[in-house]
């Protein structure tokens, strides 16, 4: 079964950058489309971003839009968004999943990682 890592999260000072990565055992990632979610403190998760299997078709939620960065490194199993910018609503823990087509709503994904944490804040 497709394992999804993921790490880059941290604490950040608004305006300020993380690059969040997924990683993938077990199953190469280039089969999948993958998605990045935030589930925010007390919301439910949300889509944030999504990449094609070839890279070539990426998404965007509008609050993200202009900041965000979607891109996958196929050779290295990795996907990675790219934050800058961050506001303190970006904060939560942000998911990786696999999926089959992008964009897509939550229940389309799966083999979910076990998240992130990204807190914006002075």
């Amino acid at each position: 079964q497709l394992q999804l890592v993921e790490s880059g999260g941290g604490l950040v000072q608004p305006g300020g950058s993380l690059r969040l990565s997924c990683a993938a055992s077990r199953f190469t990632l280039d089969h999948y489309t993958i998605g990045w979610f935030l589930q925010a403190p007390g919301k439910e998760r949300e889509g944030v971003s999504c990449i094609s299997k070839s890279g070539g078709r990426t998404n965007y939620a509008d609050s993200v839009k202009g900041r965000f960065t979607i891109s996958r490194d196929n050779a290295k199993n990795t996907v990675y968004l790219q934050m800058n910018s961050l506001k303190p609503e970006d904060t939560g823990v942000y998911y990786c999943a696999a999926g089959s087509s992008c964009p897509a709503g939550v229940a389309y994904f799966g083999s979910w990682g076990q998240g992130t944490q990204v807190t914006v804040s002075s």
